[in-house]
């Protein structure tokens, strides 16, 4: 195990009573920022809060209402702003299921904040500025890449902004630059392993000690594998676009859970069905309020992740609590190669196309590695009896403006009308195929 470092101790090690005060007291802030906004201020009105003062028991937070992504998508573009525009240096966005994106406004001072928590994220693992970090994450309107690599540079790691994909090159870098960190979804590991031996190299080949990896599930097996393979150390973390993305909850060396960091969120696990919240060590969705974005602040957000606090303390001695990996979700969100893809936005996309049929099948299944997204959908008759470039066609269209939407690029299968199997109850419309191993 890694020797235990703190970045800062004193915050990190914060006994819990004192940790629920200093959050009450952010979250008069967070309240009273929230109040500028349009969306907030009817929200908050509604449920009898006009003032941030009015938050001041626990009994007081539990009547702001949830904050869904829903709501988000109905706020677009500005009526969840809360600083002024010409205050606001970045826009983070991540896809919705109506086509409406849900976006994220940060200004420098957020900005500053979120690259400190990643930072802190990155000392807890042991990383210090003599590592050298390569950031195989996909950078772009999605946090998961820009935000980790901030914090890394924070830290004083020096920083390959590699970005997903070119397998070969990123082996190379690897080589040349003694990279001794990467950030990484699990399954593109997996497959990064497969091209290094197919290049001929060997673990030892490389300077590599530990990986950070998340955007997607997985199981403790597929850490350990990780971990195997690579001769390395592994570190889980946790993010949402809608709460910066990573550095909401990592890892510590001891590897037992993600340390949500409670300086600046509040987290709550609720009962999916009922609402009602559930003490720590029972497992229901997790509920998030940012305490410290001055452009945009989000109270009581259901991530629909399911998980749970850990009771017990960390060895490590931080006294910010641990949650579980995430054990699914309680709505119909895929996650694929580490983005989020709804089947409804799909549905959406082909079925305004008139040479498809009334059914379609979305299939998800492991291609090595990776996952592999298929969708099949039936078209008309006179299709098939027409030129089959035009076939060829509409599958392309069909494979583009999906892209255009999920940000991925699906295979797609046309198949005549009835081919495709027809439930007699509810439709079942996705097949996933993918097995934790």
């Amino acid at each position: 195990m890694e020797k235990i470092v703190f970045r800062h101790q004193e915050i990190e090690t914060l006994p819990q009573p004192q940790l629920k005060e200093l959050q009450r007291q952010k979250l008069q802030k967070a309240v009273e920022a929230a109040l500028k906004t349009p969306f907030y201020k009817k929200r908050l009105n509604d449920a009898g809060i006009r003032d941030a003062r009015d938050i001041q028991t626990e009994a007081d937070f539990r009547k702001i209402p949830y904050t869904t992504k829903h709501d988000l998508r109905e706020a677009f573009p500005y009526g969840m702003l809360a600083a002024d525009k010409a205050d606001v240096v970045r826009m983070h966005a991540s896809s919705g299921t109506t086509g409406i994106p849900t976006v994220v406004y940060l200004t420098q001072a957020d900005l500053d904040k979120a690259a400190e928590l990643n930072a802190r994220s990155c000392a807890c693992t042991g990383s210090t500025k003599n590592d050298v970090f390569q950031n195989m994450m996909t950078y772009g309107l999605f946090t998961g890449g820009l935000m980790l690599h901030y914090g890394a540079e924070r830290l004083g790691m020096m920083v390959i902004p590699s970005g997903s994909g070119n397998t070969k090159r990123q082996l190379q870098l690897m080589k040349d630059f003694r990279t001794t960190v990467v950030h990484a979804t699990p399954s593109y590991l997996l497959h990064m392993y497969d091209v290094m031996k197919e290049e001929g190299f060997r673990p030892e080949d490389f300077a590599l000690k530990k990986a950070y990896i998340g955007a997607e599930p997985h199981s403790e097996d597929i850490r350990k594998k990780i971990e195997t393979l690579y001769g390395i150390d592994a570190y889980n973390s946790y993010g949402l676009s809608e709460m910066n993305g990573p550095g909401l909850a990592f890892e510590c060396v001891c590897k037992n859970g993600m340390h949500l960091w409670e300086d600046s969120y509040i987290g709550e696990i609720i009962d999916p069905q009922t609402l009602e919240p559930l003490p720590d060590g029972e497992r229901g969705e997790l509920v998030l309020t940012i305490l410290e974005r001055n452009g945009m602040p989000i109270l009581r957000y259901r991530t629909r992740d399911l998980t749970r606090f850990i009771p017990e303390p960390c060895p490590c001695g931080r006294t910010h609590r641990r949650l579980e990996r995430m054990t699914g979700r309680s709505d119909d969100m895929l996650i694929i190669n580490g983005v989020n893809v709804f089947p409804s936005q799909i549905e959406e996309v082909i079925m305004k196309m008139p040479e498809i049929g009334n059914n379609y099948l979305i299939r998800v299944q492991k291609q090595g590695s990776l996952d592999k997204l298929t969708v099949k959908v039936e078209v008309t008759a006179s299709l098939f009896s027409d030129d089959s470039r035009d076939l060829e066609h509409i599958r392309r269209r069909i494979q583009s403006d999906l892209q255009a939407v999920v940000f991925i690029r699906p295979a797609v299968e046309l198949h005549e009308p009835g081919a495709l199997p027809v439930s007699q109850g509810k439709a079942v419309r996705v097949i996933d195929e993918r097995k934790e191993s």
